[in-house]
């Protein structure tokens, strides 16, 4: 499906120079070390590697060469504390861009070996070393088994990998609908009237103040609700919620927030498509946010103990029918990866790890409460969405 996405965008007419390429070791030898892959990391092996683009000024004047000779340096001396990202498994795959007055930094990583908060921990700490910093100032907690130490015997021969060349696969690819993907910025001002609106239909249930909804569970609600009514389904089709919840202050005993590995879970909720819309956006948002406070350290713990009894690896279908699949986070400060040539003037997902209904979220550049949200959606869906003048908030998204 990402390769649909690409034959749809790229514009043949740009032209990429290949002109060298490195592999970057740590800067001191760290021996043979072991990474142990645990109960939260195993179930992602087959997804595509997760991609990131990064888009930087540098001006005119800057010598190209010079700065990236600065981020390999950096880069070396990063991966002596990430050394988990430096093996053969979690090797990342980053890549420079020249542009004309700037550089698009592309970095991949296994999705086995880390989550979207290791990410851009990573992405800190690198940048940080490239501003001149001796160390890093927030080291990462590198002992998975911490956090799951259950040994799992796993069959990789029912997960083919995602870039098998077989006969199956080449089947899939052709039958696979184009996708469209679309960034839709919502302003400051959007989300508060988001937010203000939905908790202002909340009413008193047998004389308790109901909890109000928080900023992710009302855009959730919004996105969730007119991707349906796009998709034009039918009153009885299901249709699924789902959130990939970051679990490090939810486990037993709770993870730092500098575990470095995947802590993440699925979290989902559904009803019919026809008891969504027919229902006030406060139904859906009660459900998100009853499906969030649910999933606590016993459900956790529960989750991982029947995929250790059945471990399967997991593909896109498993996000559910007609779903809306959320990624990433507002709350990751991606805009304040600078690396010494000022902040990224955008930062984007790649083509990988897209289906229909996979939304990313970023924090608005604009900062504030301004929220980026990506949609990859069938083009039918995503052309009715593009028309819909109430999820665009009468031009308030752009």
């Amino acid at each position: 499906m990402a390769n649909e996405i690409e034959k749809k965008q790229v514009d043949p007419s740009i032209q990429v120079k290949i002109t060298k390429k490195s592999h970057v070791q740590p800067k001191k030898k760290i021996g043979k070390k072991e990474c142990q892959l645990v109960t939260f990391d195993l179930p992602y092996l087959a997804f595509f590697y997760n991609q990131k683009l990064l888009i930087y000024k540098i001006g005119n004047g800057s010598d190209f060469e010079h700065v990236v000779e600065k981020l390999k340096d950096g880069l070396s001396q990063v991966l002596v504390d990430f050394y988990q990202l430096a093996g053969k498994l979690g090797q990342d795959d980053d890549g420079l861009t020249k542009l004309r007055d700037g550089l698009a930094m592309g970095c991949a990583f296994n999705h086995a070996v880390l989550d979207g908060t290791s990410t851009w921990h990573f992405m800190s700490s690198w940048a940080e070393i490239c501003k001149g910093a001796h160390s890093v100032s927030v080291p990462p907690f590198l002992d998975r088994t911490k956090a799951r130490s259950t040994r799992v015997k796993l069959d990789m021969s029912r997960a083919p990998p995602p870039d098998s060349n077989g006969q199956h696969a080449a089947a899939a690819a052709a039958a696979a609908p184009v996708l469209r993907e679309k960034l839709f910025r919502f302003s400051d001002s959007a989300i508060e009237k988001l937010k203000s609106d939905l908790n202002a239909r909340l009413q008193p249930a047998n004389g308790t103040a109901p909890r109000p909804f928080s900023t992710f569970q009302c855009l959730s609600t919004h996105i969730w609700r007119h991707v349906t009514a796009a998709r034009g389904l039918k009153l009885e089709d299901p249709t699924v919620f789902t959130i990939f919840a970051d679990c490090r202050r939810r486990v037993d005993p709770p993870m730092p927030e500098t575990y470095f590995g995947n802590l993440i879970q699925a979290v989902f909720t559904g009803t019919a498509a026809g008891i969504l819309l027919g229902n006030p956006p406060e139904f859906a948002a009660g459900m998100i946010q009853a499906a969030i406070a649910a999933h606590d350290a016993a459900a956790i713990e529960k989750r991982n103990k029947e995929w250790e009894e059945n471990p399967i690896i997991f593909q896109f279908k498993d996000a559910g029918m007609n779903c809306v699949a959320v990624g990433s986070s507002p709350r990751f400060k991606v805009y304040d990866v600078d690396f010494g040539f000022g902040r990224p003037e955008r930062v984007r997902s790649g083509s990988n790890n897209r289906f229909d209904g996979m939304v990313y979220l970023y924090p608005g550049k604009c900062g504030g409460k301004s929220i980026d949200v990506e949609i990859s959606l069938e083009e039918k869906a995503m052309e009715n969405l593009e028309r819909d003048m109430e999820f665009l908030m009468n031009g308030e998204v752009a």
